[in-house]
């Protein structure tokens, strides 16, 4: 099929604006392109599809303040855990410990894969991912969408009061 004028004009303005932000560097932008749309489509289009079927569904604060702490620890547990390691292996390099039960990874893909690494290596850009599917979830199983997100937050307020005791061991050391 040949191309238009149209379409080789905007994909050679797409080229001038790679080449202007990138100044050299490695950065996918067709690729994190693709994963906007993936999430456009799928995760929010997920969303408004179950919003829209379960109109007396509301969320509440406390719902939101659960979802919320649910995420940070399942964003966490994804990107940074030692257990989850071998979902981001095929895109980083082991590089050492950063903290209690996380590790630190360094992109080892370049190209397409490299987004797609530091989406599953990057707690604030999954957050956006998971924060959606709990939240479709409050739509469609409220219940088990609740357990589930009640398991995250309890794990991440235990995490939080071992950091916390582990601390005051320390002073107490003093």
């Amino acid at each position: 099929m040949a191309e238009t004028p149209f379409v080789n004009s905007l994909t050679e303005k797409a080229r001038e604006h790679k080449h202007a932000y990138s100044q050299g560097e490695d950065r996918p932008l067709g690729s994190y392109a693709t994963l906007i749309t993936a999430y456009s489509t799928i995760g929010l289009g997920a969303l408004t599809f179950a919003a829209s079927r379960k109109s007396t569904t509301r969320i509440s604060a406390a719902d939101i303040a659960l979802v919320a702490a649910a995420t940070f620890k399942a964003s966490r547990v994804i990107t940074k855990g030692t257990i989850t390691s071998p979902i981001r292996a095929p895109f980083v390099k082991f590089a050492g410990v950063s903290g209690p039960s996380e590790l630190k990874e360094e992109m080892r893909v370049e190209g397409p894969l490299r987004a797609l690494g530091e989406l599953v290596t990057c707690p604030f850009c999954l957050s956006q991912w998971i924060a959606t599917t709990f939240t479709t979830g409050l739509f469609l199983a409220p219940r088990q969408t609740r357990a589930v997100a009640s398991v995250f937050a309890a794990v991440a307020g235990s995490d939080f009061l071992q950091l916390l005791y582990a601390q005051a061991e320390q002073a107490a050391e003093k």
